[in-house]
């Protein structure tokens, strides 16, 4: 009898062990993907800056609980100045993290085992996509301008980026309003390879949403930034030119109403006058 008890103690052992070493390989495997979706635009595990830090080492610049707090609510840390996620916030332009969906304590403490057991590794998806050093030319930028403006499809399907934001080199009154201007973003997303690994895997939501299924190509993002590092240089944000666009059109298209009023309406006029002109002039008689 014991001897059937120690056994059965000992395979309930060695599947609890099982158990547990699956569970724990399931959750590097989801901090992992995590990563993958989410970060990877903004970080990179020993391959340096981009948007955000490299994060190799992160847990040796900072203690966990507050990396833990902040991965949860980096707005909610900025708005309390809190001194080292203010200068965060200034390292990256201006660019706040935002805050991801399912981004809860354990994921956060899985993440920082994540990129713990990376660190030093050369053979990672955290390194971020490698975006071509060559120069741009005018054929890249005009193809840039052609994928903004919606004149060129993207390959997979996605909408033009003219259909939310603006651009100080297309034109008109920019582009959209629905999202920020670009004119600048090449330098505020950290050159290009900080925006062509932000192009690569938007991370805010409203992006994924619409790119989640319509990635967008390695040909396709090194045009963009072209027409980005283009219009940074050559222009000025659209939307610091739109005000006096809009008076202009408006003053204009006022003129053009009266005038139209005035065309319309002039023989009414005449004709009303007339008529009273010569029944003054009859009844003097």
């Amino acid at each position: 009898m014991k001897v059937a008890w120690t056994k059965q103690i000992a395979w309930l052992a060695i599947g609890a062990g099982a158990f547990l070493s699956l569970a724990l390989r399931a959750q590097a495997q989801s901090a992992e993907e995590f990563f993958e979706k989410n970060c990877v635009a903004c970080h990179t595990i020993g391959r340096g800056r981009l948007i955000g830090p490299d994060l190799q080492g992160v847990t040796k610049r900072k203690d966990r609980a507050w990396l833990v707090k902040f991965m949860q609510s980096p707005q909610a840390m900025i708005d309390s100045k809190d001194p080292y996620a203010m200068q965060l916030l200034q390292d990256a332009h201006g660019v706040p993290m935002p805050t991801l969906p399912g981004m809860t304590a354990d994921m956060a403490n899985s993440l920082l085992d994540f990129v713990e057991g990376k660190a030093g590794s050369t053979q990672t998806a955290a390194a971020g996509p490698v975006v071509s050093e060559r120069a741009f030319t005018d054929a890249d930028v005009a193809a840039g301008r052609q994928i903004f403006t919606g004149g060129q499809a993207l390959a997979n399907g996605g909408p033009a980026c003219v259909s939310c934001h603006s651009l100080g080199t297309i034109g008109g009154f920019g582009g959209g309003r629905l999202g920020p201007d670009l004119t600048q973003v090449l330098v505020r997303l950290g050159g290009r390879n900080g925006l062509g690994a932000w192009l690569s895997n938007p991370p805010t939501p409203t992006m994924q949403s619409v790119f989640g299924k319509h990635a967008l190509q390695p040909d396709e993002i090194f045009s963009l930034l072209a027409g980005f590092d283009d219009a940074g240089k050559n222009s000025q944000p659209a939307a610091s030119s739109m005000t006096w666009k809009f008076f202009l059109f408006g003053f204009v298209g006022m003129l053009v109403g009266l005038a139209l009023i005035q065309l319309a309406w002039r023989g009414r006029f005449r004709a009303v006058r007339h008529v009273m002109v010569h029944g003054q002039i009859r009844g003097g008689k």
